[in-house]
Order: structure tokens, then C-alpha cells, then sequence
């Protein structure tokens, strides 16, 4: 186990909640939705970096960073700058009806990074991951002429309607809401920490392949299947990593039958994985090729700022003008914030303690993150499974005979919480590490002693 200096340690000023913040959230459970969860009483005041102060004085280390949104931290000076810099030029013209510079550039620069050689993409900018993800669906069908769509047991695409259709982790999302959009099926992950169809960790991939081909000879015909719609690695189901050779038999499938693969890259992707899109780690494997034909981003694209992007290849992006639009989708102040956060995932300007790029540290301090975290399994046989890549990590709790436990991870979360540290849940029984890409290994220490704190706490 590492031992590092800890430069900073979460400070609570008074016991959780504090008085304002229970003022606060006592008006707040009266004027808001009904719909918004609380999972713990925070409210936040301001923030610095990897920290967030609350309303009493409180400050917390950030292991959440808004659902894996804020890329840069809190109040990121370059950001702040590129926002401030933005707003006093303008802010608003309709990037439906009129070309901007900052959302063109923006684009080029996103194309970048998945372009190859005789392949041209193109860039639908939105609001957020929902959207994205219905433009995307929108294309698939407008594009082949086909209406059905494949999703997964496990994903979450957003709470739209098309979204909440595709969306299979949690069926309180749908109670209610129904009819929902038609022609919409879903077919297992492969979770090699709980393989589905009787398969093993090794053969989960391929039973999963064979399991969508049977459909086509069974329920689905294949040539009525628009899109397959797939998170390279699972979010919301319990940050969940395929087998290396899943993505790239999806994508032969696909070709097989002339459907069109989408990768949601909403929570995973924009250097979260340590790569710019989570798919690329499985690109280019032994020979494979997995690129898929369409892509949805948002969440950590522009480091809070609501935006999101629908990229497609140049082929596929066919529907004619007017289709599709967005009144605010890629609004100028927000591609501002979006061009700062690429330039520090990419490098172009560094942060102080974070190597090359945010993509770079994201890479190496989640690889320190995911050796601490299996050094914990052996003093902690609770933690049934450590997994993840850079800094999009889960941590799965099971019962003595290997089942989940929802209720020790929430006892996890919740003895985390009051120690200083900031975290939630995904999946049945997972605590997400998704903390800002800027937090150095000294910061990753600070968190992961209070996570074993915690843990010692419980054991």
C-alpha cells in the first residue's frame, strides 16, 4: 500500500446537517419537484478544485463531481475565463438558424478524435445526454428506413421518453409514464463479475452476441433493427466493463445486418476513462475494430455547462435540413466552456500537478485509485468486485454468499458521507468513483483513507 502525504483534509464545522443547510432543504422539499432525489443534506456554497464547501462551512473532498460532469473541478480558472470572456460578447443566437466560429471549432476538434483515415464525422450539438441520445435514435431510424432499436438490460440513456424507453436499469423511470416509444427491446450486459445467459467471465461477451442473433432468427427480424444503442462501459448499472472482445463482435454483428451501432459515452466518455471515449480502449484490439457510427456525449463535455453532442459519420448523418433542431443546443457560452475543458484534456494547457492532460492523470491516478481499492478487498471480503478504468471506477458490495448488498453499500455511502467524502451509488449494490479528472494522487489518498475509515467503521 502507497503512503502518501495528504495535503488537505475535509473540514466539518458543525455535525451533518448543519443549520442553514436543514433550513434550506426544509424550503426546498416544499417548493421543488417531487421528482428530484436527496440522497444526503448537502447544499452546496461554493467550491475550489476537488472541494465543496456547504451552506454551514462544511467542506468536502469530491468523489461525485456532479454525476461525473465536472471535469475540471470547481471554478477552474481557465474555464472561468473562457465563460467570462464568452458573455460579454454574446450569448445567445440560435445555432439552428445561424453559424457560430465556437460551436464550428468546437466540432473540428471533437471530430478529431475519432476520425480516421477516408471517414468523415459531423457534430449535432444539444443540451444535455437525453437530447443526444434522442437525435441519435431520431438518425438511426430517418437513416435506414428501419424502426426497431436494441438496448441493454442494466443502461441508462436519460428520462425523456425515447430515453427512458432505452433506458433499462430501474424501472421506477418508466412506472407511470407509459405508453412508452414502440419497437424498443433490450438484451443482457456482459458483466463478467455476473455473467448473464449461464455464461463465465470469459464467454459472456459471446453469449451475448449469440443471444441478439437468435432474437433475429426468433422475435426481431434483423432487417427491421435501425440501431443497437450500448454504453462501451455501463454507468448507472454499476460502472461495469465488457470483455475486451465484446465491443468489437457487436460491431461485426452490426455490419452483419447492416444496423447501426451507438455508443452512449454520456458518463464515460470526454477523458473520463482515460481515453477520450471509453470505446477506444477496445478499439484496434488484437486487429478489431468496434468504431461505432454514432456517438452521444454530454455530462463532462464542458465542465457543468449544459451541452451535449451528437457525433456521426458523415455516411449516416443524412437527414435532410430542418429535421432536427435545438433552440439553446450549443449554446456559445457553453461551447466556451467546452473548448476550455478540451484544452485541458488535452493538454494544450496544463494543470498545475496533473502531468501532460487531464486524460493522462485521469488514466494514471485512477490506476492508483484501482490498486489501493483491491488492496482493500483483502481486509474488506464485503467488496466483492474492483473495477473500472482512469476515473470512472465502481465498487460492487456482496453479501457472504456473493449476492448484492444494497444495504451495507448505502451504510458505505452514507458513514463516507458523514466522514467528509462525497460519493453515490449505482447499481444494485456499487459506489461510483467519479471524482473531478483533476484530482491529484495525494487527494485520491485523502479519499481512499476515508474510505477505509468508513469501511473499518462497518466492518
Amino acid at each position: 500500500m502507497t503512503t502518501l502525504p495528504k495535503p488537505r483534509q475535509p473540514e466539518l464545522k458543525t455535525s451533518l446537517p448543519g443549520p442553514k443547510t436543514a433550513a434550506i432543504m426544509a424550503r426546498d422539499a416544499q417548493h421543488l419537484s417531487t421528482s428530484y432525489m436527496r440522497p444526503y443534506p448537502f447544499v452546496p456554497d461554493h467550491g475550489e478544485g476537488v472541494w465543496l464547501t456547504d451552506v454551514d462551512g462544511n467542506t468536502m473532498l469530491d468523489f461525485f463531481a456532479g454525476i461525473a460532469v465536472s471535469t475540471t473541478g470547481h471554478a477552474h480558472p481557465h474555464v472561468v475565463r473562457a465563460v467570462q470572456e464568452q458573455v460579454t460578447r454574446f450569448t445567445h443566437v440560435c445555432l439552428t438558424d445561424y453559424p457560430q466560429e465556437i460551436t464550428t471549432s468546437l466540432a473540428e476538434r471533437m471530430v478529431r478524435h475519432v476520425e480516421k483515415p477516408g471517414e468523415k464525422w459531423r457534430v449535432f450539438f444539444g443540451n444535455s445526454g437525453a437530447e443526444a441520445v434522442e437525435a441519435a435514435v431520431k438518425l438511426a431510424r430517418n437513416h435506414t428506413g428501419r424502426s426497431h432499436i436494441i438496448s441493454t438490460i442494466g443502461s441508462f440513456h436519460g428520462r425523456t421518453y425515447g430515453a427512458i424507453t432505452l433506458t433499462g436499469s430501474k424501472t421506477k423511470y418508466k412506472r407511470g409514464f407509459g405508453p412508452l416509444l414502440p419497437n424498443v427491446s433490450h438484451v443482457p450486459y456482459p458483466n463478467p463479475f455476473r455473467p448473464p445467459l449461464g455464461a463465465t467471465a470469459g464467454t459472456c461477451g459471446q453469449a451475448v452476441i449469440d443471444h441478439i442473433e437468435g432474437l433475429f432468427q426468433t422475435i426481431i427480424p434483423a432487417d427491421e433493427v435501425a440501431a443497437i444503442i450500448i454504453e462501451p462501459m455501463q454507468g448507472e448499472g454499476g460502472y461495469i466493463v465488457p470483455p475486451a472482445d465484446f465491443l468489437p463482435k457487436l460491431r461485426a454483428l452490426c455490419d452483419r445486418h447492416g444496423i447501426m451501432l451507438i455508443f452512449d459515452e454520456v458518463q464515460a466518455g470526454m477523458g473520463r476513462s482515460g481515453k477520450m471515449y471509453s470505446f477506444q480502449h477496445f478499439d484496434g484490439q488484437n486487429g478489431m475494430n468496434c468504431q461505432p457510427d454514432i456517438i452521444t456525449v454530454a455530462k463532462g463535455i464542458a465542465s457543468g455547462m449544459p451541452i451535449s453532442a451528437m457525433l456521426a459519420k458523415e455516411s449516416v448523418m443524412t437527414w435532410p435540413v430542418g429535421s432536427h433542431g435545438s433552440t439553446y443546443g450549443g449554446n456559445p457560452v457553453a461551447a466556451a466552456a467546452a473548448h476550455a475543458t478540451l484544452d485541458l484534456l488535452e493538454g494544450v494547457v496544463k494543470h498545475s500537478g496533473c502531468g501532460e492532460s487531464l486524460m493522462e492523470n485521469a488514466a494514471q491516478v485512477g490506476e492508483f485509485i484501482m490498486a489501493e481499492l483491491k488492496a482493500m478487498q483483502v481486509e474488506f471480503p464485503f467488496i466483492g468486485d474492483v473495477r473500472g478504468a482512469g476515473m470512472f471506477i465502481g465498487l460492487e458490495f456482496v453479501k457472504p454468499d456473493g449476492r448484492p448488498d444494497g444495504k451495507l453499500r448505502d451504510a458505505a455511502s452514507m458513514a463516507m458521507f458523514e466522514r467528509g467524502l462525497l460519493n453515490l451509488d449505482c447499481g444494485e449494490a456499487v459506489i461510483r468513483i467519479s471524482p473531478p479528472l483533476i484530482l491529484t494522487r495525494e487527494e485520491a489518498a485523502t479519499g481512499l483513507e476515508i474510505m477505509r475509515d468508513a469501511l473499518r467503521a462497518l466492518k
